[in-house]
């Protein structure tokens, strides 16, 4: 089974599936990481470099690409990949992939975020309040999308070990 995770930034795509994948045994990969790799630079280059177009198209072809492999992974996802070029529609007609949506308020993203604005450039001028309304923006604009995914887990107020044995669960 391909495992893929989604939801918004700092929702525990990557923290998570790393344990995830460890405890199965499988690989885990980071859908920017890959990327970042196919296109020898990284996500903020590719996006002040080429634009954000370029940057999704590619997104959708190695998401595809992944996908097409054989072997069962972690799969986690940049907050915005659900969202474009039909990529939901690619997990859910592929075979053998289950898709979780890491369900997250704005609080605990706002908590999250507070101590990594700095590694975030399009978060890192904004204050308290704006970032509250960034947030409160996205994931309204991105739950239609997130709401696809084959399963939804709240990923509020529990530790990364509580959530990874209820992914576990959900998964068996």
């Amino acid at each position: 089974m391909k495992i893929v995770l989604l939801g918004y930034m700092a929702s525990g795509k990557s923290t998570i599936g790393k344990i995830l994948a460890e405890k199965r045994q499988i690989p885990f990969i980071d859908l920017d990481a890959y990327i970042e790799k196919k296109e020898n630079m990284s996500v903020s280059e590719v996006f002040s470099g080429k634009g954000e177009i370029y940057f999704r198209k590619q997104e959708h072809v190695y998401l595809k690409e992944l996908l097409e492999k054989k072997e069962d992974f972690v799969l986690s996802l940049g907050g915005g990949t659900p969202c474009y070029a039909g990529n939901m529609k690619v997990l859910q007609s592929s075979a053998n992939v289950k898709s979780v949506y890491l369900k997250t308020s704005i609080n605990t993203v706002l908590e999250r975020l507070e101590n990594e604005k700095g590694q975030r450039p399009l978060l890192a001028d904004l204050g308290k309040d704006e970032l509250a309304e960034f947030i409160a923006k996205h994931l309204f604009e991105r739950s239609y999308y997130y709401n696809q995914a084959t399963y939804t887990l709240t990923v509020d107020n529990k530790s990364v070990e509580e959530t990874t044995v209820e992914l576990q669960e959900l998964l068996a």
